[in-house]
């Protein structure tokens, strides 16, 4: 969530990145079996990888809840011991099948 990095919570850019870092490493490790999973990561230096960003937690919850639905396979982070929801990483997918759902979300700036 971008609105993390802005005022009035103007976290750092640095624990910003972390969290977006957490919640991928722990989407690779959970679908690592996944051979779309182990494509992505035989990849190396060529990892395709987009940032997208949820206007705020509702939207971010949304869209975990609609990929639940429609079985997506995704980690949402949540920061502990806060308890606030601050990303979502899907597991690597063909773009097709994911895009319906990202669709209204735009590059994070």
């Amino acid at each position: 969530r971008g609105a993390r990095a802005r005022p009035p919570l103007s976290w750092p850019l640095g624990a910003v990145v972390a969290q977006g870092c957490h919640a991928a490493l722990a989407a690779a490790h959970a679908y690592r079996e996944q051979p779309d999973t182990g494509a992505y990561l035989e990849q190396g230096g060529a990892m395709r990888t987009v940032v997208l960003e949820a206007p705020d937690e509702n939207s971010l919850l949304d869209l975990a809840e609609a990929l639940r639905r429609n079985g997506v396979e995704h980690r949402l982070w949540t920061e502990l011991p806060e308890g606030i929801p601050t990303c979502l990483a899907l597991r690597p997918y063909p773009k097709d099948r994911v895009r319906p759902f990202l669709k209204e979300f735009h590059l994070l700036k």
